[in-house]
């Protein structure tokens, strides 16, 4: 397969050790290279230390971190804006994209996958997000979900 989009809701499944995860990670594998919005690097950071924070203050070791890091190597970053795209930056495009029921973050990652379907340089998103789904499946992608 070659290159595959990945939101937090996957990547999120897999630092928090969901039953799926040994199926995101399998698939995972088969995966040529990893693309998503830098909003990833955010949104799996700030999960990471509120589960660390919650370990924390059970007398747990900090772990979340590490792993979210581990799991963020590797993968292509897209930036949110770009003077290069000028309006059609990735936040640009969020704002416009249909459909309109994704939620706002989501919309940045929406955007992005589009904006990378449109340039050929992907075909598929990796998302849990039924809204998110439905809104990558509206502009063509393929949404991979492993169980």
């Amino acid at each position: 397969m070659r290159a595959v989009y990945v939101d937090t809701s996957a990547l999120g499944r897999v630092l928090l050790n969901e039953p799926d995860r040994s199926a995101i990670q399998l698939a995972l594998e088969d995966v040529d290279e990893l693309v998503s919005s830098r909003l990833l690097w955010v949104e799996l950071g700030r999960l990471a230390r509120r589960r660390d924070a919650d370990s924390v203050a059970r007398g747990e070791p900090r772990e979340f971190i590490v792993l979210a890091q581990e799991l963020l190597q590797g993968i292509a970053a897209i930036p949110l804006e770009d003077e290069l795209l000028g309006p059609d930056d990735m936040l640009g495009q969020a704002e416009r994209i249909p459909p309109y029921s994704v939620a706002t973050l989501d919309a940045i990652h929406l955007g992005t996958a589009v904006w990378l379907a449109e340039h050929k340089l992907l075909d598929t998103m990796m998302t849990y997000d039924n809204r998110l789904a439905e809104g990558a499946r509206e502009h063509g992608l393929t949404v991979l979900a492993p169980k």
